[in-house]
């Protein structure tokens, strides 16, 4: 076994136990950390297939920009987790069954792919303009549907992630009305009272006395 050999089976293990921890972890912060942990360990699997570019875009696009948006979105909802678990246990047998369905699914697409021993020679297509760019070629010119597709998806679901944050049943939600700022007026925010100095009377009197005991 070669040492790219070990590597791959290393980051391999530490990614499927970082994803089983990311539905397992009973806190959702601690869940979204173990994702953030099974995307590095992606990252490092594909450095290891010489995919530097995907590492790359996986760590700085995923791991510093869609995880952080996880967490500020776990923390604006600030739901109670343990009403989601409720009958995780139960209903886990079932989803067991789905995923490894879904995974056999995945091993019989792939499956031809098990049994190369060297990897298919570049094209010279792709070896005179580079990697990144023949990446960038095919998104936009093959795949340039699809790709609008998930963009269309992502937009959907910060939508979903504002709306659910404003939602009506939450006590701590605060909402500023437009309209009722553009119509306030000074005297609905300030008002101007007169007082009776009684204050400084009071301080005047304390020094006299102070002075007449002196």
């Amino acid at each position: 076994m070669t040492s790219t050999t070990a590597l791959f089976y290393l980051f391999s293990a530490v990614l499927l136990l970082a994803a089983f921890r990311v539905i397992t972890a009973r806190s959702t912060v601690h869940a979204a950390l173990f994702l953030v942990l099974a995307f590095f360990s992606a990252a490092c699997v594909w450095m290891l297939l010489q995919a530097e570019f995907l590492a790359i875009a996986l760590v700085l696009v995923y791991v510093g920009a869609v995880m952080v948006l996880f967490l500020f979105v776990v923390m604006m909802l600030d739901f109670d987790s343990a009403a989601f678990r409720e009958g995780f246990w139960r209903h886990f047998p079932l989803a067991g069954v789905v995923g490894a369905l879904i995974a056999l699914e995945i091993a019989l697409v792939l499956m031809h792919g098990f049994g190369v021993a060297e990897p298919a020679p570049m094209p010279e297509a792709v070896l005179a303009v580079g990697n990144t760019r023949a990446l960038g070629i095919e998104i936009f010119t093959n795949y340039l549907y699809p790709l609008q597709i998930a963009a269309v998806l992502l937009l959907v679901a910060m939508v979903a992630a504002i709306a659910l944050t404003l939602r009506e049943r939450r006590k701590a939600s605060k909402r500023v009305d437009p309209a009722l700022q553009v119509r306030v007026r000074k005297a609905d925010r300030l008002r101007i009272v007169r007082l009776a100095p009684e204050v400084e009377r009071a301080a005047v009197a304390d020094a006299a006395d102070e002075g007449g005991k002196a």
